[in-house]
Order: structure tokens, then C-alpha cells, then sequence
């Protein structure tokens, strides 16, 4: 099983926040998830919840994480200096 990092859109229509999940690479985008790793909310560029440990586990379990999630890293690593 191919496991990517990965954003999934929930929210309203004009209002979206993005859940940051380990989900199997087959399945849609807002398919059932593996684990809820963080939230984002796109409109107020805040980073609502980031579970770096977990995300950390999963990428040393082989999962591949999308450039969307790399640049939230980024972002979240440099907040918490």
C-alpha cells in the first residue's frame, strides 16, 4: 500500500479548511483516511493543528508526503523557533 501526506478539503463552499492525512494514495481525496494528522485553514493562513511526531512516524513507515503538506512543514517548523 502506497500511503501519501496529503491535504483533504472540508468546510463550506466559500469557507474551506483542509484536514492534513495519511490516506492509501488510490483513494479520493476526501476518501476515509489512515489518520488525522493536522488541520489548516487556508483563509486565515494558520496552521490550526500540526502533529510533526506523527507525520515524522509515518514518513520513517515509507509514506511520501505531497508538496502541499512539505510547505506547511516548512511554515509550522519555522513558528515553532
Amino acid at each position: 500500500m502506497a500511503v501519501k501526506i496529503r491535504l483533504a478539503r472540508f468546510g463550506t463552499t466559500n469557507a474551506p479548511v483542509y484536514r492534513i492525512v495519511a490516506i492509501d494514495s488510490r483513494r479520493k481525496r476526501d476518501g476515509a483516511c489512515l489518520e488525522n494528522l493536522g488541520t489548516y485553514d487556508p483563509v486565515k493562513h494558520q496552521i490550526i493543528k500540526f502533529n510533526s511526531e506523527r507525520i515524522d512516524h509515518w514518513i520513517s513507515l515509507g509514506a511520501q508526503m505531497t508538496d502541499s503538506v512539505k510547505r506547511l512543514k516548512k511554515v509550522y517548523s519555522k513558528q515553532a523557533k
